[in-house]
């Protein structure tokens, strides 16, 4: 059966569009369609290398893993990755075509070029998959942005997709926020609506039965669904407020994990793995003395090296980690903090700021040279010549050589042949891959000599298979699947 495009809106950013879209790709595969997810802009650091080389958000990887497919830039034509607070790089279909402020990107035009770039690509998916399942971003009643806006109703328009709008009870004020988002629409974009959903509810949902009914009554518009809070079902998120929820303080009795927190940090999916293990507790801060307490230091990526590393300088934390070097403690760096545990990192072109060069943490004896052209692949490898295929993938700018003299000394050993990193003892290296703690090998390495429980095989892909299971599960409990069904139904 053919359907028609659904797609999920929201009152806010953090309403839970994502997680929901993610349920909707399970279910409509476990119900024998073939789901595509599309969102045509995304605003993230965290982000994902597709198999030919091209850059989507992680939440988009993520919807494509769900539906059982996998990632290619229609997913997602347009991500901006903020650079500093005040600019982003463009990526357009899986490539970036530049930097620019967000009042150049989002005040310019009205975006008629991107929104048709966006259409195309959404057209691609359509001729090989059904339902698409479309994301929203951020809130739909933005009327400052209306005109410019590619991404939430214009698109939803477009492509005539049935419409549900996704609200947070949790942050308060759930009916003013859906009153108001409707009100605010336009006569053609309310008739896009077909339904609401309220999501994060706490409690006996009962006792929401009278605001279901006030709800429809306020707006004509049905409640379909309400979705309790969860905290049993892990999905990578990509939005950086999830980091809030995340610990931000050692704990007794485990490996403790410090994950540096970087102002401009990017792919902290990366860490997700070690909340899975039970013999790591993962923490993320940018205190001196929390570091102190790790048994394993992390320097994550970031979009912005130089500015990052000029920052963990002035805040002390930079010294807090040499200082954990010279103590014995593990300490990993993974792309961006790869780079920051070399010698320096120059930026002649000025491709990251207006500094030519900055001296890095001078652990690993590595120079990085930052360079125009963006690094996007995935990769198969061999980690320190273990026997074990692993898998990763790169998103980086800036090509990394040894310093004059010094021996090689790669982590990794590419299938193709090429190597990656640099592994100075059993207590610290570094590397470009993302994605490298996902393989068991990897983690067992890095719990070594820190605990007596049992190296593990850990099957994280499949992990991930049975959280979008019960996520989907879950949701298709609590939502009226007949009539979201009937609203997909082509004329």
């Amino acid at each position: 059966m053919h359907l028609r495009s659904i797609m999920f809106v929201g009152t806010c950013s953090d309403a839970g569009k994502s997680i929901i879209n993610t349920a909707f790709c399970r279910i409509f595969k476990q119900d024998g369609h073939h789901p595509a997810p599309f969102k045509a802009q995304n605003m993230s650091l965290n982000s994902y290398s597709t198999p030919d080389g091209l850059e989507i958000g992680r939440a988009q990887a993520v919807q494509a893993e769900a539906c059982g497919i996998a990632p290619e830039s229609d997913m997602n034509p347009v991500l901006l990755k903020p650079t500093n607070d005040q600019s982003s790089q463009v990526v357009l279909n899986g490539k970036p075509i530049g930097n620019m402020s967000a009042k150049e990107y989002f005040m310019s035009n009205n975006k008629a070029g991107l929104f048709d770039q966006a259409y195309a690509a959404y057209e691609r998916l359509h001729a090989r998959y059904n339902p698409i399942v479309l994301e929203g971003a951020g809130s739909i009643s933005e009327l400052n942005l209306r005109d410019r806006d590619i991404t939430n109703m214009r698109m939803a328009v477009r492509t005539d997709a049935a419409t549900y709008l996704v609200a947070d009870i949790d942050r308060g004020g759930v009916f003013a926020s859906v009153y108001g988002s409707i009100a605010l629409l336009s006569a053609e974009e309310r008739r896009q609506v077909k339904g609401i959903i309220i999501n994060k509810f706490r409690g006996d949902i009962s006792l929401f039965d009278e605001g279901r009914r006030l709800i429809q009554e306020l707006t004509g518009i049905p409640v379909v669904g309400v979705i309790p809070y969860f905290r049993d079902i892990y999905i990578e998120q990509e939005d950086s407020v999830a980091l809030e929820t995340k610990h931000v303080k050692a704990e007794s009795g485990k490996i403790n994990v410090a994950i540096v927190l970087l102002k401009r940090m990017s792919n902290f999916t990366d860490f997700n793995v070690l909340e899975r293990d039970d013999r790591f507790h993962a923490y993320y801060t940018n205190n001196t003395e929390e570091i102190r307490k790790a048994n394993i230091i992390i320097l994550p990526g970031t979009k912005n090296t130089i500015a990052d590393l000029q920052n963990i300088r002035e805040n002390g934390i930079a010294e807090a980690i040499i200082r954990a070097h010279r103590d014995g403690k593990k300490v990993i760096g993974i792309c961006g903090g790869y780079q920051m545990l070399g010698a320096r990192v120059e930026d002649p072109d000025g491709i990251e700021g207006d500094m030519p060069a900055i001296p890095g943490l001078g652990i690993l004896p590595l120079v990085t040279v930052m360079e125009a052209e963006k690094v996007t692949r995935q990769r198969q490898f061999k980690f320190r010549n273990h026997p074990e295929t692993c898998q990763g993938y790169e998103i980086h700018m800036g090509h990394t050589t040894l310093l004059d003299g010094e021996k090689p000394s790669p982590l990794n050993r590419m299938h193709e042949g090429q190597e990656d990193g640099y592994l100075l003892d059993d207590k610290c290296w570094g590397t470009y891959l993302h994605g490298i703690l996902d393989n068991d090998i990897v983690l067992n390495d890095l719990a070594e000599g820190l605990t007596r429980a049992t190296p593990k095989k850990f099957d994280y892909a499949e992990f991930k298979n049975q959280q979008y299971d019960k996520l989907a599960q879950h949701v298709r409990s609590c939502v009226d699947m007949e009539y979201i069904y009937s609203t997909l139904k082509t004329k």
